[in-house]
């Protein structure tokens, strides 16, 4: 199997972060707040340019399959989070938590999940749905799953301004997108490659200016290895709890194999660009997003392991 490069684009930019804090603080002569979220409306724009409301709609009569996945995304996920909770007695501890319910609450991936389905025989058309839906139901879900978790003594968390932000960073991108894509449709057909590593871009700039933010305030100062590797354990065991979850119920719903694949493939990824975007924006400037960032962005690089290996056994098996 080959390491994805951009998993290693990751761990590059965290150590650039580690090593060079200074040009991601607030007194860099840089402005990376600025850049970034010009970057990530751009995103969102291109991903309206390709967004197909054609698709979508003929998407729309499988609704067992997409309710089982929307299901898992924004309920399964927390839920089981959330029956941790009660295990938790440290606020370091608990700061670890919130993070895992962060990422729980986050929507599914876009190109990854509809990749992964094509190279397993899955269902497409459907994937190409669920994955384009999430990130919308995710606009409204996931800031009220954190809302009830983020301590008052943290942040002031105003529902209003967050969905302000999200929606002028966000979901007016995407609309205008939708709204142009007669006009560059083309364009972003033409330069597909080129937008793909622009997002990539986008995302390793966030992710370094949250790190920098976190090495200077020295948040990761009591975290070492054995910490990484139970991190990296409870994520796989999430994981594959939920995988298997949702290969039982698709079985009793007596989903055929292309179904079950792509239930399965889109109900248990979690979107390292909505993830990123997300938390800047539900979480004050005080708050250590290097920390919230670590799960989303190991389960990332999990995701993609795990589900490649088997996209590639069931494309090969499948007749």
């Amino acid at each position: 199997m080959k390491i994805d490069k951009f998993v290693l684009c990751i761990v590059v930019t965290i150590t650039l972060a580690y090593f060079f804090p200074q040009w991601g603080s607030t007194q860099s002569p840089i402005p990376l707040d600025r850049i970034s979220t010009i970057g990530v409306s751009l995103i969102f724009f291109f991903y309206g340019l390709k967004l197909s409301p054609n698709k979508i709609k003929a998407g729309l009569h499988n609704w067992k399959l997409h309710l089982l996945v929307q299901s898992t995304t924004f309920l399964l996920f927390p839920l089981i989070v959330l029956a941790a909770k009660p295990f938790i007695v440290t606020e370091e501890a608990n700061s670890l938590w919130l993070s895992f319910l962060f990422l729980a609450a986050l929507p599914s991936t876009v190109s990854s999940s509809v990749v992964m389905v094509s190279m397993a025989k899955g269902n497409v058309p459907a994937a190409i749905f669920n994955a384009s839906i999430s990130g919308l139901i995710g606009i409204v879900i996931t800031p009220l799953w954190l809302e009830l978790f983020i301590p008052e003594r943290t942040a002031n968390f105003d529902l209003s301004q967050i969905y302000i932000s999200l929606i002028v960073t966000i979901l007016l991108p995407v609309f205008l997108g939708i709204l142009l894509q007669r006009f560059g449709n083309r364009f972003v057909e033409k330069y597909k490659q080129y937008l793909t590593t622009f997002d990539k871009l986008v995302i390793l700039l966030i992710i370094y200016k949250s790190f920098a933010h976190s090495f200077i305030a020295g948040i990761f100062s009591g975290i070492n290895m054995t910490d990484l590797l139970l991190i990296s354990g409870l994520l796989l065991l999430l994981f594959y709890t939920v995988y298997f979850t949702v290969a039982f119920i698709a079985k009793k719903l007596h989903f055929n194999q292309e179904d079950q694949i792509t239930a399965q493939f889109c109900g248990t990824k979690k979107s390292l660009v909505h993830g990123t975007v997300f938390s800047e924006i539900l979480f004050p400037a005080t708050y250590p997003i290097g920390l919230i960032l670590l799960p989303v962005m190991i389960f990332h690089a999990m995701q993609i392991f795990i589900i490649s290996i088997i996209a590639s056994h069931l494309g090969k098996t499948s007749t």
